[in-house]
């Protein structure tokens, strides 16, 4: 998810703060969501293989409800980087999304 681990001397104060048995051992920055997606989606395309541009109707439709389901389009912008790295319109990112919550009876 592109999260950075640093000591916990280094650690702001939105930074995740672990510790093991009462001493801090380690900090964890996370990326700001913008960042997240860009690695969600870079993952996704190691795991398909191929980038997901060259994915067929089907399997960018199951992109979409795997991306909806890890909050991928609240983050700003999220709509539009998921289409153009899958190659296609905002408005066929919206169709895969209104078909995914009619089938739900959403």
């Amino acid at each position: 998810m592109g999260a950075e681990l640093l000591g916990p001397d280094r650690a702001q104060p939105d930074d995740v703060v672990l510790a093991w048995e009462g001493r801090d051992v380690i900090a964890v920055r996370l990326p700001q969501l913008s960042d997240s997606l860009d690695h969600i989606l870079a993952a996704m395309e190691r795991r398909h293989g191929m980038p997901l541009a060259d994915l067929d109707r089907k399997a960018k439709q199951g992109v979409v409800r795997t991306l909806e389901a890890r909050g991928a389009f609240s983050v700003r912008h999220g709509v539009e980087t998921v289409a153009g790295a899958l190659g296609v319109s905002r408005f066929t990112v919206y169709n895969y999304l209104n078909r995914e919550h009619a089938a739900k009876g959403e």
